[in-house]
């Protein structure tokens, strides 16, 4: 059974990326691309980013 957890191996700042990359079975370079976009194009990313590191448990 899958579980959405922040990675301990895959990370570059908290694990969220490398967490949903796993979890959705994509590149996690992708989902960090993916991040960056959405960061820009409306700027709530960084916010998301910050919930989804308070409240995606690590593996």
């Amino acid at each position: 059974m899958k579980q959405l957890r922040r990675s301990i191996y895959d990370r570059k700042i908290a694990g969220v990326c490398g967490g949903l990359a796993e979890y959705l079975g994509l590149d996690s370079n992708l989902v960090r691309l993916l991040w960056i976009i959405f960061t820009f194009a409306g700027g709530s990313g960084i916010l998301a980013y910050l919930l989804c590191w308070i409240l995606i448990p690590e593996e």
